[in-house]
């Protein structure tokens, strides 16, 4: 079992060079380039999921029609002309938990550190902790508290995603929620907000110079009126935070879903949003990718998994 990545922004090289993202629309993949004076610009490849073939979540099954998911994968993934079958598969919010913990005290050591996380988490998820995947990492120390971000996902959930990568003949090398990936693609200075759209959740994130300040994720309801007031609510929640804490606010928000910046702007959770900063797309994909046109909004996970 490939478990969490550990590591929120890794050594360069660290991850595989290649990645794919399994998002409720589609998947898409991504493989890293190089140049005679470094890195070029990634290959990039998308393939259509049918409506309902993923729903994520905490609980088997998430991948609904798993042939299709398996296609979609084998598809996006070829057309990269891989030269490693080892990926960084990057999943969507709702199928893990992330969580900013504070604790007194941490031990050095990972082997001592991780059974302290672990009960810490005990009474705060309802699946067994025991038998998750659990990765963490210290961000940093104030106020003598040591905070740690933590990625928790269900053990069947995990191996139902890595069963269907080994089954599109690849193998995964390291496992991101989506939001996470995706916030590599961030400078390392100044702070950042970010509203992740993904299917049936939302999450927003605040990042500031290689630090995760907040993650929240929550799932959104099917009525569509309801869906929008929901992530307006979220969003409305996360700029509030900025502000009192960091006695600012965002130049823009940084965005990833369906249609990106440009669907953004014209729907109605941003109408909702007062005195809203300019929205803006937090990975502008190319117009044509390798095989499909990539679709806006899809490529900021992927593009962040291979930032490391």
């Amino acid at each position: 079992m490939a478990g969490l990545e550990t590591i929120f922004r890794p050594t360069p090289g660290m991850r595989p060079q290649l990645a794919c993202e399994i998002r409720p629309q589609g998947v898409i993949a991504a493989r890293a380039t190089r140049e005679k004076h470094g890195a070029g610009e990634p290959m990039l490849a998308f393939a259509p999921l049918p409506e309902g073939a993923l729903t994520p979540g905490l609980k088997v099954p998430n991948l609904a029609s798993r042939p299709a998911v398996i296609d979609a994968m084998n598809q996006a993934l070829d057309a990269t002309s891989p030269r490693d079958r080892t990926l960084t598969l990057v999943v969507p919010d709702a199928a893990a938990r992330v969580l900013l913990l504070d604790f007194d005290t941490l031990p050095a050591s990972r082997q001592e550190a991780l059974p302290v996380v672990r009960f810490r988490l005990r009474k705060m998820l309802p699946f067994d902790v025991e038998a998750a995947a659990v990765s963490y990492q210290a961000m940093a120390h104030r106020n003598d508290a040591v905070s740690v971000l933590v990625t928790v996902m269900p053990a069947e959930v995990l191996a139902e995603y890595e069963a269907a990568v080994r089954e599109a003949g690849y193998e995964p090398g390291a496992v991101l929620p989506s939001t996470l990936a995706a916030v590599a693609v961030l400078g390392s200075e100044g702070a950042s907000l970010v509203v992740n759209h993904n299917g049936n959740s939302v999450t927003t994130a605040v990042a500031q110079s290689d630090e995760l300040l907040l993650h929240r994720s929550i799932d959104l309801p099917t009525e569509a009126g309801a869906r929008e007031e929901e992530i307006a609510r979220a969003v409305i929640t996360t700029l509030a935070w900025y502000e009192d804490t960091l006695h600012a606010v965002p130049a823009s928000i940084g965005y990833a879903g369906p249609g990106g910046a440009a669907a953004a702007a014209g729907s109605r959770w941003l109408g909702f949003v007062d005195r809203a900063p300019q929205i803006e797309d937090l990975v502008t994909a190319p117009e044509a990718g390798i095989m499909t046109s990539i679709p806006a909004g899809v490529a900021a996970g992927v593009m962040g998994a291979l930032a490391g």
